[in-house]
């Protein structure tokens, strides 16, 4: 009998559910947005902490994928966060450019991991700082132009990647930008003795985190343009005028402490003339090294690198299961993990890492190999002397140091570069054919 009347709850909830569904429009909510007059909750799956707001009460948190280990029992286990449950890369974008009644987004792709596939995007359109965001679909994978806009208005804007389902997954940072009408160079002056044109340029501002002091190069098109030091805390800004309106590829990269270069961090940038277009929330990739190229099984091998300052460093080892180990990194952002090998098996194995700071997360370091074996191989450590041809100190002679020479081509040398040039080019204080010549030899590739 007690089971009877059970089933016939069960049905008569489930009819009720049905019948709320089909005619009060009852949707889940999902990890976008929830807005009321009463109160508001951005993000409440992917990161509730600290983005509720009401005048009567506040979000501070939730209980879900959240830690590992928050659970003793013997019966059963809390398995949550970045081992369990799928992550993406930080979304962030990379340009906003305002036009004549539209604005064009550019931004840094998301990447998936643990089973999650980033499969597009929407775009969040509001005129007030934190919403509501209108959503509309992405015109591509990286970029997007939003129009029918007003001029003289300022806009808001987020990109949310999707998983397969449709999902969003992830959140860029908020960006604004106010459309203006179309800047047109004026027509050639003609008359007297000839005529001439006016050409409007443009700048761009490029900030983000790398390493505590050390230098960030930027090239634009793979040509090196300009550098710059980071200050204690990581943060650099680098400002680049004198550009034309049109598309470019930029890229940047780092060194750390050790000598050790960061991969190149390359996206695309729409730059109109007449704008100075802001490039914010880059986050460099930490550098990674290890002590032995081949480490004998059951002994220790040192994963080491440089990143941001007491940022989260999440470390993968890859085995017939990968690992995942985590460090923070102390106040010169340096980390350091010795690595129990006896739980790796025989073979070649490689380990890389990213960082995360509070929401934001970094792409992923470059790969480092390293074999298990039967012996402890210590591994050449990467120096600070100098190799001939090597401009940018990267142990490697390639189309960078093709590019650094490029740009300093039949111009006076700068107090810094000059010193380079006398150390590692032919020294006679010009870059010209000879220097290629240098360079072609010493070619690494």
């Amino acid at each position: 009998m007690y089971f009877k009347n059970l089933q016939k709850h069960f049905f008569l909830v489930c009819l009720l559910l049905i019948f709320c569904t089909l005619f009060f429009d009852i949707s889940p909510v999902y990890s976008e947005e929830v807005a009321s007059s009463g109160y508001k909750i951005l993000d409440p799956v992917m990161d509730a902490g600290g983005y509720g707001s009401s005048t009567s009460f506040g979000l501070s948190g939730v209980i879900s994928q959240v830690s590992n280990g928050t659970s003793t029992s013997l019966s059963f286990g809390d398995n949550a966060g970045f081992l369990y449950f799928p992550a993406v890369t930080t979304l962030s974008i990379s340009s906003v450019t305002p036009g004549d009644s539209q604005v064009t987004l550019f931004w840094t792709s998301a990447t998936g991991y643990l089973g999650w596939t980033v499969s597009g995007y929407n775009i969040g359109k509001a005129t007030t700082s934190g919403g509501p965001y209108i959503y509309t679909l992405a015109d591509s994978l990286i970029s997007s132009i939003v129009t029918d806009l007003t001029n003289s208005t300022t806009y808001y804007f987020v990109v949310a990647a999707k998983d397969f389902f449709g999902n969003a997954i992830a959140t860029s940072t908020e960006v604004s930008a106010t459309p203006v009408a179309g800047v047109t160079p004026p027509p050639p002056s003609g008359g007297g003795g000839g005529g001439g044109s006016t050409t409007i340029t443009a700048g761009a501002i490029f900030s983000g985190r790398a390493y505590p002091r050390s230098t960030i190069t930027l090239l634009k098109d793979a040509q090196v343009v300009s550098s710059t030091v980071a200050d204690a805390n990581a943060n650099f800004q680098i400002t680049v005028s004198g550009l034309s309106g049109r598309n470019y590829i930029f890229s940047l990269y780092s060194e750390d402490f050790k000598g050790l270069q960061s991969p190149l961090y390359s996206f695309p940038v729409s730059i109109t003339s007449g704008v100075t277009t802001k490039v914010g929330n880059i986050f460099i990739a930490p550098t990674i090294t290890v002590d032995k190229s081949e480490v004998k099984r059951g002994d220790n091998i040192a994963i080491f690198g440089q990143s941001v300052p007491a940022a989260e460093i999440i470390i993968s080892v890859n085995s017939d299961e990968e690992l995942f180990v985590k460090k923070t990194t102390d106040l010169n952002g340096i980390y350091l993990l010795n690595f129990d090998s006896s739980v790796l098996e025989l073979g070649q194995h490689y380990t890389r890492v990213k960082a995360a700071l509070k929401e934001e997360i970094s792409s992923l370091s470059k790969a480092v190999g390293f074999t298990v074996g039967t012996k402890n191989v210590f591994a050449k450590l990467p120096t600070q002397s100098a190799m001939k041809a090597d401009l940018n100190n990267d142990k490697q002679i390639n189309y960078v140091d093709f590019s650094i020479a490029a740009y300093w081509y039949k111009r006076t040398l700068s107090a810094t570069f000059k010193l380079i040039e006398a150390e590692r080019l032919n020294g006679d204080g010009k870059i010209d054919p000879v220097d290629f010549s240098i360079m072609a030899y010493y070619w690494t590739g």
